[in-house]
């Protein structure tokens, strides 16, 4: 279908233009296009961007809090273990009902691109990946799912997830996960990085960890993620999740580490709506904020993005898979507050994030992928402050969600 979208408002432009799709790709932008079209669109003058791209969720575990026990400290620790028995009962249609109820809500939202982590382990087995994988297939019209092997419950003290962590490979998982700093010693976090990046070289795959999800400076994967990034020669293709830990070291080890991020190319991805929750939560004033130092890495050209991370699970009661709201709350955290740090956060989950995903044909530009986000809102301060309605969302061309409030004023 031939798509032509009138009389838009584009970050990089003051002035109005015009966008021209055809076959899913942006085929022109210019200041006026007037040519007969299948379908046309007018913007009205409103902020027309790329659609989002969700970098860290976890579509497996997504939607459980109604039908498991209540976490009464608020803690990680006791959010893993409520999983545990959730897990222990898991089905693929169950997972590919919640799945897909998280997915149509991020696609109403704009994004159109997900990265999800699925758990790995002996107590699910491949369960939570065959879900998924079934869930991608189901919803592929309106959603690219990227699916990471997940070993939540650690490699070495989990015999049996090595091999299960082989097999996710073959079996649909794109990308090798990991969380380090859930072994015993840091002997056993060094073995468990070493696993993943032989899975890694064996299927030239992209890794993605959850690293030091903890207040606690003891705890330093983010240092050896760095160095067998470096040593392996996967630069570029690594990234780190949460990395709370990094905001608790002293101020020399933290440049210290930083600055090895840096040289290896390590993509950082926070997730504040959970870490604001879980971390710090059993402090005493001052109360740490479990978000790491963004403005530290953003200074030194690390790329950071943010994600979802949870929904209405045990680690995150709330969320409603939009980004915008996900990147509201990440600016109050980060304090980032000034007009080219609200840019940034814009940037966060599109074209920070398309690094990640190693896209090459995303963004506004003649040629690329036409997946668009058209607001009711004048630009990108506007869509984080208010959250507006997202008018209309295209992928590849094709219109997949349109939303509109009638909401009126009644005066006396």
């Amino acid at each position: 279908m031939e798509l032509l979208i009138k009389n838009c408002r584009l970050k990089q432009e003051g002035k109005l233009q015009d966008i021209l799709i055809n076959e899913g790709k942006i085929k022109k932008i210019a200041d006026k296009i007037d040519i007969e079209t299948e379908k046309i669109i007018d913007a009205e003058g409103n902020f027309v961007a790329p659609a989002f791209i969700e970098p860290h969720i976890h579509l497996d575990k997504i939607f459980i809090s109604d039908v498991v026990r209540p976490n009464k400290t608020g803690t990680l620790e006791e959010a893993i273990e409520i999983i545990w028995e959730k897990k222990k009962n898991y089905t693929i249609e169950d997972i590919v009902e919640r799945a897909g109820k998280a997915i149509k809500l991020a696609a109403k939202n704009g994004t159109t691109r997900m990265r999800t982590h699925v758990d790995i382990d002996t107590i699910v087995g491949l369960t939570s990946l065959k879900g998924v994988v079934e869930a991608r297939k189901k919803y592929s019209d309106i959603m690219d799912i990227e699916i990471i092997s997940f070993p939540q419950e650690g490699i070495i003290q989990d015999p049996g997830t090595e091999e299960l962590m082989w097999e996710a490979m073959e079996n649909g998982a794109d990308i090798v996960g990991g969380m380090p700093a859930n072994e015993k010693n840091p002997e056993d976090s060094m073995k468990h990085i070493e696993i993943a990046f032989e899975i890694a070289k064996e299927y030239d795959a992209d890794i993605d960890m959850h690293i030091d999800e903890t207040d606690d400076p003891f705890y330093r994967t983010l240092e050896m993620l760095a160095d067998k990034t470096i040593e392996y020669g996967w630069k570029g293709r690594v990234t780190a999740g949460h990395t709370c830990a990094l905001a608790a070291y002293d101020d020399h080890y933290a440049e210290y580490v930083m600055d090895k991020v840096k040289e290896a190319g390590l993509h950082i991805i926070i997730n504040p709506v959970t870490n604001l929750m879980l971390q710090g939560r059993l402090d005493d004033q001052p109360i740490r904020r479990g978000i790491t130092r963004v403005k530290e890495l953003l200074a030194k050209g690390v790329n950071i993005s943010y994600g979802q991370d949870c929904v209405k699970d045990t680690f995150y009661p709330f969320g409603q898979c939009d980004l915008m709201e996900v990147g509201l709350i990440a600016a109050h955290a980060a304090h980032m507050s000034l007009p080219e740090e609200i840019e940034e956060v814009f940037n966060m989950v599109t074209y920070n994030a398309a690094k990640i995903l190693g896209l090459n044909n995303y963004g506004i530009k003649e040629g690329n992928l036409a997946d668009l986000v058209i607001f009711n809102a004048e630009s990108t301060a506007d869509a984080i402050r208010r959250q507006p309605d997202r008018k209309y969302v295209i992928k590849e061309g094709k219109i997949i969600a349109e939303s509109s409030s009638n909401s009126k004023l009644y005066r006396g």
